[in-house]
């Protein structure tokens, strides 16, 4: 849809796919990609790291998406435009010239070199639209991790985008990042809800998720009795890569068709120390020793999100005390905040994970 009425040159909302980790958003991400690429369009991908230079990856992404629109040599005006904003661009924010490299055209004066991201980033956008447009197709940047964009980052790509849309241009983004997407872009500019839909994906259904382990499997003559499938599906709690990883591991440990109740049983130590090793372990890696003892007193509290004062009295700070160690774990994407004053896992099932491998110091407050 969002495509189709691109192409009709009608305006339509960008949209931006929040979930919690290993929910499939990057999946997602990819097979919009192969849509795009299968209906004409131009894409381009990236994934957003804290400490890479934004500009850079937004004139790389455009340098890009602008030699997929046609060889240089068949360049039309419009594209030789985008061209010549795009080196405006680099030039103003990459001095050095290496992102210009093959341009062979010269910067545009007045055109995205103000020094203003917001603004030169829309001139840049609408180029690239325009180019797009004359070849009869469009471009769509798809970025993962979005939520470590900074906020004048995030300013600078909703105001570019609100542009394109006001032209209907075909240029338009599909991104994907934590919950807490929704909340930072209406903080960036107040009118991201009208530029965007957020449509959030998360655990499974009892039904699909049962669909997701078993009809793989008997695709392979391998079938689940009822009560291992519910049993799979109950441990999992229906999140997708945990039914994949049960799906595996319970693959090459069965001894025969139909898996039964104690063979989901006995392969789940396994599938929790897999888990801990390619999934938890390494999030939990980024965390220092204090860190650590917060995400473990909030896993004592249960998976949901907790006030900063509930956890602070596990550990017998305060939670003005503990705000910094809070404000590390979202800005390092372990954390994020639903509402005011609460803190959830960006993991699923991230509780288990502490609970399995990490003691609460000091131990636990009897509580009242």
């Amino acid at each position: 849809m969002l495509l189709h009425r691109l192409e009709a040159g009608r305006p339509q909302q960008s949209m931006i796919v929040t979930g919690l980790r290993g929910v499939g958003k990057t999946v997602l991400l990819n097979a919009f990609r192969d849509v795009a690429i299968e209906r004409g369009w131009t894409a381009v991908d990236a994934e957003v790291t804290k400490n890479a230079d934004f500009a850079d990856r937004m004139s790389r992404l455009t340098r890009r998406a602008l030699f997929s629109l046609s060889s240089t040599e068949n360049w039309k005006d419009r594209a030789r435009r985008a061209a010549a904003a795009l080196k405006s661009f680099t030039v103003t924010f990459k001095p050095d010239g290496s992102i210009a490299t093959g341009l062979n055209v010269d910067a545009l004066s007045g055109i995205a070199d103000s020094g203003d991201m917001s603004e030169d980033l829309t001139d840049v956008f609408i180029a690239l639209g325009e180019a797009a447009g004359e070849e009869g197709t469009g471009v769509v940047f798809l970025l993962d991790e979005v939520q470590y964009l900074s906020s004048i980052e995030l300013e600078a790509l909703i105001s570019a985008l609100h542009k394109t849309v006001q032209r209907a241009l075909p240029i338009t983004m599909v991104a994907a990042g934590l919950p807490q997407i929704p909340r930072l872009a209406g903080e960036a500019k107040s009118y991201s809800e009208r530029l965007f839909t957020f449509p959030r994906i998360g655990r499974l259904g009892e039904r699909d998720a049962r669909d997701a382990l078993v009809l793989p499997a008997l695709e392979l003559d391998v079938d689940f009795e009822s009560d291992a499938a519910r049993r799979v599906v109950e441990l999992t709690e229906g999140y997708p890569y945990f039914i994949q990883e049960y799906g595996r591991l319970v693959w090459d440990n069965a001894r025969e068709s139909p898996v039964t109740l104690p063979d989901v049983d006995r392969v789940a130590p396994l599938v929790d120390e897999q888990l801990d090793e390619s999934f938890f372990r390494v999030r939990a890696g980024r965390a220092t020793p204090l860190e650590l003892q917060y995400l473990r007193a909030m896993a004592e509290l249960g998976p949901d999100a907790h006030m900063a004062g509930e956890v602070a009295e596990l550990l017998n700070r305060t939670s003005e005390q503990l705000g910094p160690t809070r404000a590390s774990l979202i800005d390092k994407g372990l954390l994020y905040t639903p509402s005011r004053g609460l803190a959830a896992f960006t993991v699923p099932q991230f509780d288990r994970h502490m609970k399995r491998n990490y003691r609460l110091e000091p131990p636990p407050i009897r509580r009242r």
